[in-house]
């Protein structure tokens, strides 16, 4: 079963992805981002156990991390309002760690890739959505740490949870390189942020898709040789 779930590790990660990014479109926003949000996440992170899982060392630290996850997400259920925000600032390192390290290991999966056919395509998708929760993440930190950093973004601070579509958003905005100009970062952290997000999107399309789109060109030459 293990080694089925592996085969399509990709495909579910994605899936989880996808859930978490449009679900708020299916669902009240207050019930989709208090309840639902969080434990997408942690399906996420089970998710993202399973792309490492023949790394047995990193395989158990994510576990680890998972667990953490789950008993802080577990407090937090219990409404205690004084330990809330300090539960949510550990969720959100806890996820930032977690995703720079699936991010990392979907890279280095799709460069050592051979042949680039539809689990790689899809892997190529996994890690250019999962700098956007990178960056969410950073910048709800941000957010939280320093009210007002984002002008635009208001974040209710018994309530850290509500207002995180809109940080979703600009994250990938300016991950994109979009930038519409209705939420702007106007802190110093905020603006560094802004700016790393948006040189690792462009990086992550010059360099990891380019290499992909070569191999694939490169296998096609052969096929018709």
């Amino acid at each position: 079963m293990i080694k089925d779930l592996y085969k399509h590790r990709f495909e579910i990660f994605f899936a989880t992805q996808l859930f978490i990014l449009f679900g708020s479109l299916l669902f009240p926003s207050e019930f989709f981002e208090n309840v639902l949000t969080p434990i997408l996440f942690l399906v996420n992170t089970i998710a993202g156990i399973f792309l490492v899982s023949k790394k047995r060392k990193l395989m158990w630290f994510l576990i680890i991390l998972f667990g953490i996850s789950l008993v802080v997400f577990g407090s937090s259920m219990m409404n205690r309002q004084t330990e809330f925000q300090e539960n949510f600032l550990i969720r959100l390192s806890v996820y930032f760690i977690f995703y720079i390290i699936v991010a990392h290991q979907i890279i280095l999966q799709i460069w050592k890739a051979k042949r680039v056919n539809n689990l790689v395509v899809i892997g190529l998708m996994c890690g250019y959505i999962s700098l956007g929760f990178i960056a969410f993440f950073l910048f709800t930190t941000i957010e939280i740490v320093e009210p007002n950093s984002f002008k635009g973004i208001v974040i209710d601070s018994t309530n850290a949870s509500m207002g995180l579509d809109s940080i979703m958003y600009y994250s990938y905005i300016t991950l994109m390189t979009i930038g519409y100009g209705d939420i702007v970062p106007v802190s110093p952290l905020a603006q560094k942020a802004s700016l790393i997000t948006g040189l690792m999107g462009q990086f992550y399309l010059v360099i990891v898709t380019a290499i992909v789109v070569g191999k694939y060109i490169q296998h096609n030459a052969k096929s018709n040789d």
